[in-house]
């Protein structure tokens, strides 16, 4: 089947040192050979083998534009096992645009947001899983993040789900089997035998579902806000955190009155930090408004980071923040610790039974401390990969949280002695939940709209 050229400008839309225009189709070598001059002895890139490189010019009415070099990728071995050339000229604005319009008025059209990804999937070169690791790899955010999209485009997570698919598939092949031809295929006891099966089968979708709130977390980040009475330290941590000077520091009580968001990198972890308003009792109508919001924020954090001032005794604000804080993942840091200290860790015990740190957020000192401690309570120590299996994708989740609902019916369906077809029907809907990931059950709408959210040139 014949499919249109497409063409896009790879880089950034602004000025740097190359431009890459990817071009990808069945004419996409005779439209090149249109717009370029080739030095050598090979004037045509037609002529010449896959996989090479050439120096040379585009050309409009005989009027050399810019000097180049072309990558050469004949299909299928290419990135979307079609014919593919690749321009990298000059990185101004003005010159890859002109170029861009000079492929495009010899042949070509301009590709969709995340049409030479979805050509790849299209064209058996990848999975839809795999397909989606590659917008992740460069939206990653953390050095996690693009170490589990690298994982994804490898095929772990496609290989993992096959494997499943696979056992599931081969229980609803005996089970048609034994229905049609009795005589040779034995379900007397099958419903035990089965039981067995869905049980080990189930424990592995779980697994995978386990990981991936805590991939998830890797992912995205760790949603954090510092919370403390006025004038503990809040923004000094923040600042420390940072390593530059982001929130005000005052003596003066309530300086920070408004919410200031950061994003930190420790360790290879994310935190989506939020400091916000000192929380007390106050008649200050502005200050109201952002103890309010803290509360809020409070609410909906992974972790809160609680900042005592160590040299003053606890108030009634402290016990009203410790009250919030019950039941909820926290750290406690008594803060100042470079004055001299009244609040003890058996003070704060009292009320709070978490992970009780002493630091001095102005001078940098047992900022190590909280990173450790960062990682002991989400991740149980040191952050790695190792050879565990990461999902983080939310459609990915959604189609395993089914696929557990399914096999979940298939075990009470045992126990209830119920028919036989309706283990199958069950395993069937896990079987195309799973296949809903890696693209092997997958309608176009919902293919199209994946590619959509794909960046330009990809």
């Amino acid at each position: 089947m014949k499919t249109d050229t497409i063409a896009a400008i790879a880089t950034a839309m602004s000025n740097s040192g190359i431009g890459i225009i990817r071009i990808s189709g069945e004419d996409a070598i005779e439209t090149a050979d249109k717009i370029l001059e080739l030095k050598g002895e090979k004037k045509k890139l037609s002529d010449c083998d896959s996989h090479t490189v050439h120096y040379g010019f585009v050309m409009e009415n005989n009027n050399k534009i810019d000097e180049v070099i072309v990558l050469l990728m004949k299909g299928p071995r290419s990135y979307t096992r079609e014919d593919t050339v690749e321009i990298d000229c000059h990185g101004g604005i003005l010159l890859m645009q002109k170029i861009f319009e000079l492929i495009i008025s010899n042949g070509a059209r301009p590709a969709e947001p995340g049409e030479f990804t979805k050509r790849a999937f299209l064209n058996g070169r990848i999975d839809l899983a795999q397909a989606e690791s590659v917008m992740d790899i460069i939206s990653a955010k953390n050095d996690f993040a693009l170490s589990s999209s690298m994982e994804q485009l490898s095929g772990r997570v496609s290989e993992k789900i096959k494997h499943i698919r696979e056992r599931v598939l081969h229980e609803i092949a005996y089970i048609e089997s034994a229905i049609d031809d009795p005589e040779h295929y034995e379900l007397n006891s099958y419903g035990e035998d089965l039981h067995k099966k869905v049980v080990l089968i189930l424990k592995d979708v779980e697994n995978l579902l386990q990981n991936s709130k805590k991939g998830s977390i890797l992912k995205e980040g760790i949603n954090t806000v510092i919370v403390g009475k006025p004038n503990s330290g809040k923004s000094s941590l923040l600042n420390s955190l940072l390593g530059r000077e982001r929130a005000i520091v005052t003596d003066i009580a309530g300086t920070t009155r408004d919410i200031i968001e950061e994003q930190i990198q420790l360790n290879g972890i994310s935190l989506n930090v939020i400091d916000t308003a000192g929380i007390r009792d106050t008649e200050d109508l502005i200050e109201k408004i952002g103890v309010d919001m803290a509360k809020e924020y409070l609410e909906k954090a992974d972790l809160v980071i609680y900042v005592v001032d160590s040299s003053i005794p606890l108030n009634e604000d402290d016990f009203s923040i410790m009250h919030l804080l019950k039941d909820r993942k926290v750290i406690v840091l008594l803060n100042k610790s470079d004055l001299d200290i009244v609040v003890t860790e058996e003070n704060i015990r009292e009320y709070l039974n978490q992970p009780i740190l002493t630091i001095s957020a102005k001078n940098c000192i047992g900022i190590d401390l909280l990173e450790k401690e960062i990682s002991n309570l989400f991740f149980t120590g040191k952050v790695t990969m190792n050879d565990e299996v990461f999902i983080t994708n939310a459609r990915h989740i959604a189609s395993l949280m089914e696929a557990k609902k399914s096999l979940e019916l298939v075990l009470r369906s045992i126990e209830d002695n119920m028919p036989e077809d309706f283990y199958s029907i069950d395993l069937m809907n896990v079987y195309e939940e799973l296949g809903l990931i890696i693209g092997e059950s997958v309608e176009d709408d919902l293919v199209n709209e994946i590619f959509s959210k794909f960046c330009m040139g990809k």
